[in-house]
């Protein structure tokens, strides 16, 4: 017998912590693509430059989401994203369902 226990929202400064942290990661992994002297000509360092800078961009938009109020909800449902879920990935904009479907 399972009992339904509600899950608690997310907390907007553990949320902002997780936030800062991944867009810290992904500023110094920019940084240390940059002081490899490839050339832009390298493919896998383009893609992996591209990356990166799409996730900064997705944290920043997961910033908008907390100061909006809808941060930890699934565009794809509208029902909360699982608190694991968001440990994991803290700018997920999906469920795990939804995000399945979207790719």
């Amino acid at each position: 017998m399972s009992l339904d226990v509600p899950r608690a929202e997310p907390h907007p400064h553990e949320a902002r912590q997780r936030l800062e942290h991944a867009r810290t990661s992904r500023l110094t992994q920019l940084r240390a693509l940059a002081a490899t002297g490839r050339t832009t000509d390298d493919h896998l360092l383009t893609e992996q430059k591209s990356a990166m800078e799409r996730a900064l961009k997705e944290i920043e938009a997961a910033f908008a989401r907390i100061e909006d109020g809808t941060y930890g909800t699934c565009l794809g449902c509208a029902k909360p994203i699982p608190q694991e879920r968001l440990e994991i990935l803290p700018y997920t904009r999906h469920c795990v369902s939804c995000q399945r479907r979207a790719v």
